[in-house]
């Protein structure tokens, strides 16, 4: 078969290769210059950054996929086990060490909070049995009621429909570490208040399988995934906007797509990596789409965006980790407001990232490279991005310059930023989002877009918005799902 592959990104890569290995033959359009898609990566004044994810977990999903590709991951690119994973850090100077490995993390909740670690223990507890019954359900699609109605019990059983922060809350006294277990939500898009709490099973999955960074930046690996696809015989286009997904309205099936140079692709199936709720609002004809109407798709809760300030550093500063969480003042409060479309606050908590802790080589000799990243709303906001960029640029420096990178104003020796903008204009992000549809309960499994679209025969989806969700284990396995539902080739 001959299948189009809309987007370069880790989601579209992973279904480009397992495609590729069953005998297709497989052509994966990007839009950009280079591959990666939101896990892209770009060069300034001699830093590299990593415009995207930072964070790997769950290494045995990357290594399958290279293996599916008849390579060896280690042969491609290097990952390096963190721990620490994250030190995060509050407004009273205290620091929390969230430790991967299990009892190094049990002692630091005692250390930090010494009437807490009961609870602790039963948090654990509780993030592991999600973690056995939601990592059985990550490369599962769900495309009818029934495959819903049949992980109903074990959801029930879970509590599935309370959220990790509720979760955190029971089982926690101390405020700080009702924070730290219930973050992490906010690194797939959620909000920790409303996002179900199968989510806690990233905690169980950090310690079962680590905290990874790849040796190069997150980029190394997408061009060792590019390579591996390369090498079997697929082919990649580059600078290949994709304007429409062709469709024979009478079949409702797709039938390739078209390019924004007007040029055509026949295509017996098209997998599309591109955001979901953008691809149904401008990709699809209205005619063919019965289920995912313009007015379904406006209705679903997006994830928050993103303000990241990338900078470079005149010398370096040891002191600080390769992932750095700093908290403000508020909690609940701040993230009503970001996912709830209210005002841009000050009292913002950010993630900083130093990958040169890690890997030197992504800055010059004596330097250091950083990206600071604050959550914010997306762009149904009333922020003027055009004012409110600068501001909060302005804001990030000084936080950091009082806390913990002293003297960085005058440090800075490179740098950008990207605001919603970026993702609603680069990124062709629905409404400017950073991770798709948030990952409610409501907004999960069966209620997300399906992994084969709903509406269009031989069309298929994998990325953040669909089924299991964003992050990078959560979009490679949609790759693989994809894969299996189109099978070998004939």
């Amino acid at each position: 078969m001959r299948i189009a592959v809309i987007g370069s990104g880790l989601g579209g890569l992973a279904a480009a290769i397992r495609l590729r290995a069953l005998g297709h033959r497989v052509t994966v359009f990007e839009q950009r210059s280079v591959p990666g898609g939101r896990a892209s990566t770009f060069a300034k004044d001699g830093f590299t950054f990593d415009a995207g994810p930072t964070i790997l977990t769950a290494p045995h999903l990357i290594d399958e996929l290279f293996a599916a590709g008849g390579e060896r991951r280690e042969e491609l690119v290097e990952l390096v086990r963190l721990d620490p994973a994250y030190n995060i850090r509050f407004p009273d100077e205290s620091v929390f060490h969230y430790f991967t490995d299990a009892e190094a993390l049990r002692a630091e909740v005692e250390r930090f909070s010494p009437g807490d670690v009961a609870g602790y223990d039963a948090f654990s507890r509780a993030a592991t049995r999600i973690f056995r019954a939601g990592m059985a359900l990550i490369d599962t699609p769900f495309h009818s009621p029934l495959t819903m109605l049949r992980a109903a019990p074990a959801l029930a059983l879970l509590r599935a429909d309370r959220s990790v922060a509720d979760l955190a809350i029971r089982h926690f006294r101390d405020e700080r570490l009702q924070r730290v277990f219930s973050f992490h939500p906010l690194l797939v898009g959620g909000n920790p208040f409303t996002t179900t709490s199968v989510y806690a099973l990233i905690h169980r999955l950090e310690q079962e399988w680590g905290v990874w960074f790849a040796r190069g930046g997150t980029g190394a690996l997408v061009r060792a995934l590019v390579t591996t696809f390369e090498r079997i015989g697929g082919r990649m286009e580059y600078e290949a906007c994709v304007t429409e997904i062709l469709t024979d309205t009478r079949s409702r099936r797709a039938t390739g797509v078209r390019l924004a140079t007007g040029r055509s692709h026949a295509a017996d199936a098209v997998v599309c990596n591109a955001d979901v709720a953008q691809t149904h609002l401008s990709l699809l004809p209205k005619t063919v789409r019965r289920r995912w109407t313009d007015a379904r798709v406006r209705h679903m809760r997006q994830s928050m965006s993103l303000f990241v300030l990338y900078f470079g550093t005149k010398g370096t500063y040891p002191g600080v980790a390769h992932h750095e969480i700093l908290m403000g003042q508020s909690y609940r409060e701040l993230l009503r407001d970001i996912f709830g479309g209210g005002p841009l606050s000050g009292d913002f908590s950010l993630y900083l990232h130093r990958p040169t802790a890690t890997d030197s080589s992504l800055a010059p000799p004596g330097c250091d490279a950083f990206y600071a990243l604050v959550p914010v709303s997306h762009l149904g906001a009333d922020i003027d991005w055009q004012e409110a960029g600068p501001w909060l640029r302005d804001a990030i420096v000084d936080r950091l310059d009082a806390t913990l990178l002293p003297e960085l104003k005058g440090r800075i020796t490179a740098e950008s930023s990207v605001d919603p903008r970026y993702f609603r204009d680069t990124l062709g992000a629905y409404l400017g989002n950073g991770f798709s549809f948030q990952p409610t309960f409501r907004q999960s499994a069966w209620f997300r877009p399906h992994n084969r679209s709903e509406d269009v025969a031989n069309l298929y989806f994998c990325g953040a918005g669909t089924h299991p969700g964003a992050g990078v284990p959560g979009v490679i396995s949609s790759g693989k799902i994809v894969a299996n539902l189109i099978g070998p080739s004939e």
